[in-house]
């Protein structure tokens, strides 16, 4: 029989929510390095990223069904575990074939600290507290791309590529002690059938907000990981920074994000949320259309275009940040009877989203400066146009 417990502590939905972002940023730096050192293109390697989002997705899937079957607590003990031979695995690689296949059992391991993890919360916290602890666990997540760049920057720069999988492999076992320690279960016994992943896909699939929010999730993740696959190769290679500064970078990167959940808290005692993720998705494309113009008008490795280049990012991601935490919270209230396996299905799709749109970046890599800003453009743009019907659905509904 489970126990009756009360929900985690915030700090502990941070650290699981988090430590899948860590992975996949802390090595972005080290891209130039790894292309070197393993012999690779530019485009094999970036590939690693859109690997790390497919097996992500798989994992989605499957780590949502067992925490169903098996219950939350061990869901994530055998995620975490699978999670640090894949870490392993990127630390013994000898080729890019070998990293590709360490990548994936990476991302299907660390796949359990998001949709697990969000479930807890979906099922722990009141529906009035949880607009607000998605708002604060997206705040202090922003820190996450921010810390990853500048801790692998540096181990890089200093110890080489290799010492930041090594890393991995020390959080991975640092997470699963904690995990170990301090989370409960908190599936109801009451609560547990078996549930068809096909009819709750089915349902899902007729649900027109769904594939809004799942759209809107996988575009503005799509972009936020796209910039961190092709902004070593702009900032290292065309500015000429070296991985460690690179690094320093992300802090003001994520700083945008950090205000933007922030602001969207703040709006959301006289705004919908449908609405405050219209007003995101716009000054992400403003941010986009900013980026577009500066990179066009002085396409030239100068100070100005470096500042300018991150101003830009800054607004951009300002958007991103505004937007995310209400999709999240939003995408499965109408789902709470089949949270787990909701969640899964859902992450399976939104996460396949942000595969592809990574995988197009890595296509489109070509060397030019003004090739990622036109591909944020254009699906800002698109976000935009989705954002917009949502929010007149929204307000049609509550007239």
């Amino acid at each position: 029989m489970l126990r009756k417990i009360s929900a985690p502590s915030l700090l502990l939905f941070i650290v699981l929510v988090g430590f899948p972002q860590i992975s996949e940023t802390i090595y972005t730096p080290s891209l130039p390095d790894i292309t070197e050192q393993l012999q690779a293109s530019s485009n094999h390697i970036q590939l690693t990223l859109s690997i790390y989002f497919l097996g992500f997705a798989i994992g989605v899937f499957c780590w949502g069904r067992l925490s169903d079957l098996i219950g939350r607590r061990p869901s994530l003990l055998w995620g975490i575990a699978v999670y640090g031979i894949g870490s392993l695995g990127c630390y013994l690689s000898p080729s890019v074939e070998w990293l590709l296949v360490s990548r994936f059992i990476q991302a299907f391991g660390a796949s359990t600290g998001s949709v697990v993890t969000q479930t807890i919360l979906r099922e722990s916290i009141p529906d009035d507290r949880r607009h607000v602890m998605f708002a604060q666990i997206s705040a202090a997540l922003a820190f996450t791309p921010a810390v990853g760049p500048l801790l692998g920057g540096w181990i890089d720069q200093w110890l080489g590529f290799r010492a930041v999988f090594m890393t991995l492999i020390v959080i991975s076992v640092a997470i699963f002690a904690y995990t170990w320690t301090s989370l409960p279960e908190t599936r109801k016994a009451a609560s547990i059938k078996n549930t068809s992943s096909f009819a709750v896909a089915r349902r899902m699939l007729k649900d027109g907000r769904i594939w809004a929010f799942g759209f809107l999730i996988g575009a503005t993740n799509g972009i936020l990981f796209s910039y961190y696959a092709e902004a070593p190769f702009i900032f290292i290679e065309f500015f000429g920074l070296e991985p460690g500064w690179f690094g320093l970078l992300g802090i003001f990167v994520a700083l945008s994000s950090i205000l933007g959940a922030m602001l969207s808290k703040q709006l959301l005692s006289r705004l919908t949320a449908e609405n405050i993720i219209a007003r995101g998705c716009l000054t992400a494309a403003a941010g986009a259309l900013l980026l577009v113009l500066l990179t066009f008008i002085n396409p030239l490795s100068n100070v100005f275009s470096l500042v300018g280049i991150i101003f830009c990012l800054f607004i951009l991601l300002l958007g991103v940040g505004m937007a995310i935490p209400n999709c999240l919270s939003l995408a499965l209230v109408q789902y709470k009877d089949v949270v787990g396996t909701a969640g899964a299905v859902f992450g399976l799709g939104y996460y396949l989203l942000v595969s592809l749109i990574t995988s197009g970046m890595s296509y489109l890599h070509n060397g030019s400066l003004l090739t990622m800003p036109l591909y944020f453009l254009g699906l800002s743009i698109a976000m935009v146009l989705v954002s917009k019907v949502l929010a007149s659905r929204s307000t049609m509904y509550s007239i």
